[in-house]
């Protein structure tokens, strides 16, 4: 999940000045910023996959292409996007696991793919489906390999554990093995483990994934904590929108490797819902309000209405001059929706 990827040569404590831009992402207009990778093919049938053993047919698949962001230190920023969109592969490079095939990358003032050890010594790639903890032993033993690879003074090891329990509630969980965890515990412990060395710059790829409801919760007012704390930089990607919406103030959005949308949230949901969404509790039950806007829902005195955007005030009006109501909210829609208005455009 987290990769303590090289056994950095700066002491743990040194201090390093931090640039303006902590991330600068930029394409050259050809190629394509990333690898771009062979794909095989061939024709279903028999006789296709008997020639296919002798004759391979391949195509190239760009996996990123012209995207330029830059992320200010302290930042979280939302990197989002539908399976196959290039966000993991875009932070492989950025953490200096994939080589670009063009452009410009640097991070922290580093050229990534060079993986100089400072530079490895101040970021950390979380990946939600990748485990770092070694599976038959306890996990304060995978605590104390990754010390050794970052070569944390053992005070300031023990300073940063005691936060990371505070923060996370590990204590009942050091001396057991791996195995023994459950999935969201062994989360704890893979986030845990990938921020020992007290990373500037955060790479967390689906780091709430699988989990439940309440792990998610707190996973996520964990990784806020951090970085109010560190003033760290962090770029997440996930499918919960909940994650989004609770750290992420900016989002960049991507599909097939190109970039669509780079700004506030806010903005994006300004930008791509055209519509609102009003709910209204009203004295009597089973009202038809179709007249007033689309119905999504009707339940008991509740109807929750879909209006057009532009229409919202005057819609409220009617609703409060007309109908006994109790209540009334006036609601952005789901951020799923807003997502899925981006790529259908």
């Amino acid at each position: 999940m987290g990769h303590p990827i090289l056994p950095p040569s700066t002491p743990h404590s040194q201090k390093l000045t931090s640039p303006q831009t902590h991330i600068t992402f930029r394409p050259c207009p050809t190629p394509p910023t990333s690898p771009s990778y062979e794909v095989p093919q061939r024709e279903p049938g028999l006789g296709a996959a008997i020639k296919s053993l002798v004759s391979r047919t391949t195509r190239d698949v760009e996996a990123v292409k012209n995207i330029t962001f830059d992320v200010a230190p302290g930042e979280i920023v939302g990197f989002l996007g539908p399976n196959g969109a290039g966000k993991t592969t875009t932070l492989k490079m950025l953490s200096g696991l994939l080589h670009p095939t063009a452009g410009e990358i640097s991070v922290i003032g580093h050229t990534p793919y060079a993986r100089h050890k400072d530079f490895l010594n101040r970021i950390t790639l979380v990946m939600g489906q990748r485990n770092q903890l070694m599976w038959d032993i306890p996990v304060a033993d995978s605590f104390e390999r990754n010390r050794a690879i970052y070569r944390i003074s053992h005070g300031e090891y023990n300073k940063t554990l005691d936060e990371l329990n505070a923060l996370l509630d590990l204590s009942d969980l050091l001396s057991k093995p791996v195995r023994n965890l459950s999935l969201g515990e062994r989360m704890k412990c893979e986030i845990a483990a990938a921020l020992l060395h007290r990373p500037q710059v955060l790479f967390l790829d689906e780091p709430t994934i699988g989990l439940d409801v309440t792990m998610q919760r707190r996973i996520r007012a964990f990784l806020g904590e951090y970085n109010r704390r560190h003033s760290a930089t962090v770029l997440l990607t996930s499918h919960y929108m909940a994650d989004v919406e609770a750290l992420c103030k900016r989002v960049i959005i991507i599909h097939h490797g190109e970039l669509l949308f780079d700004g506030d949230l806010n903005t994006l949901i300004e930008r791509f819902s055209p519509h609102k969404t009003i709910v209204v509790d009203l004295e009597v039950e089973r009202a038809d309000l179709s007249a007033y806007g689309d119905v999504v829902t009707a339940e008991g005195n509740s109807v929750t209405l879909r209006v057009p955007k532009t229409k919202t005030a005057d819609v409220t009006g009617k609703l409060l001059a007309n109908l006994p109501v109790i209540d009334l909210t006036v609601e952005d829609p789901p951020i799923e929706e807003v997502i899925e208005q981006v790529f259908s455009n």
